[in-house]
């Protein structure tokens, strides 16, 4: 029997397009993939990012960090600040989506927890009663948030346990994230600043835990930006990311229904090139990300996916009848990634 994911309408439209596409999506999908090459290269070529080398520097100095902060995409967030807490306006999708991406987060940093204490152990009743059983799981970590916005997460996290640092590329979205946990006293493990990802890896603090929620898909040189997050990450720790697929399926929902049809997102908020895929972010970090360090994903099994010690893919589906998010089993298939999707991966401990 299919899973009822698989048998959802937008699913079987999204079949129709890949299997019989008009000329207009025909020709969308060619400009995409003009512009963001085959799944198949790396990511870093795909993006035109230049390539490690091991090349000495011309200089003892090292070089300048490589900007992927997009202008327009920070003054368009930017003008939208004052409405990220009106939990029934524009971000009220983005709070809704909040409570799915929190229990990924949690359930996948306890799970590793649970297997580095039992590496034989049962999966389904030991980490149910670890989950049940930590109200602050992420307590004692150091952790990251990039492109916080207006610190949906970043609270969120802080309320878990953790020592959050949220940053952002636009002082105006910063302002707005202080002043509100500024108003819950318990929030006092929780800081922002006003700076980008590639320029805070040059500071030698690193986490225990970053998260960079729907900022991908907004970045100029994806390839760069994800170096900068890996790079922050302590040997050990966990990335967190959420996006979106390049795929018809996510034109139809991100762009055609939620900024044209039903105007639940702004306008221009997504740009469908610089969507990226489930696969395109396994093949990145299944390559070595520095010289000297080993990929972060050594195989990939049934589908391209990874073992779930070192990285796991999970689709996440807004249904508009329940007015909620649905966090897809982990035992779905691939069209469960088709267009809002959750990514974790591990840093491996002999990386640097």
């Amino acid at each position: 029997m299919l899973h009822p994911l698989t048998q959802h309408p937008f699913l079987c439209i999204a079949r129709s397009l890949v299997h019989f596409p008009s000329s207009k999506n025909a020709k969308c999908h060619r400009h995409a993939r003009d512009i963001f090459p085959r799944p198949s290269r790396p990511l870093s070529r795909q993006l035109h990012d230049r390539p490690a080398t091991d090349a000495p520097p011309a200089t003892d100095q090292p070089p300048p960090p490589v900007s992927t902060i997009n202008d327009d995409e920070v003054a368009h967030f930017s003008r939208l600040s004052a409405l990220w807490w009106d939990e029934q306006g524009e971000f009220a999708l983005l709070h809704k989506m909040n409570a799915h991406r929190m229990r990924f987060i949690r359930e996948k940093v306890l799970e590793v927890r649970r297997d580095e204490r039992s590496p034989d152990g049962g999966f389904a009743t030991a980490a149910r009663s670890s989950i049940e059983s930590s109200p602050h799981a992420l307590e004692g970590m150091d952790a990251l948030d990039v492109g916080c916005g207006g610190g949906i997460l970043s609270e969120s996290l802080a309320r878990l346990g953790a020592n959050t640092l949220a940053i952002d590329a636009s002082a105006e979205n910063v302002g707005v994230a202080t002043r509100h946990a500024a108003a819950d006293r318990s929030l006092s493990a929780l800081s922002f600043r006003h700076a980008s990802a590639e320029a805070l890896a040059q500071e030698p603090k690193r986490f225990d835990l970053v998260c960079s929620m729907e900022v991908v898909e907004h970045v100029d040189n994806p390839a760069a930006f994800l170096r900068a997050c890996a790079e922050l990450v302590k040997p050990g720790g966990h990335l967190f990311l959420s996006t979106i697929a390049r795929t018809p399926l996510s034109y139809l929902l991100t762009i055609v229904a939620a900024e044209k049809a039903f105007r639940v997102v702004e306008p221009g908020t997504h740009t469908f090139s610089k969507f990226v895929d489930a696969d395109e972010l396994i093949g990145f970090f299944a390559r070595p990300l520095a010289r000297g360090a080993r990929p972060w994903i050594s195989r990939t099994y049934a589908h391209g996916l990874p073992t779930r010690a070192e990285a796991e893919v999970r689709g996440i589906a807004y249904i508009p009848w329940r007015g909620d998010w649905v966090l897809a089993p982990r035992a779905t298939t691939p069209w469960s990634t088709q267009a809002n999707y959750l990514f974790w991966a591990r840093k491996p401990k002999d990386n640097p």
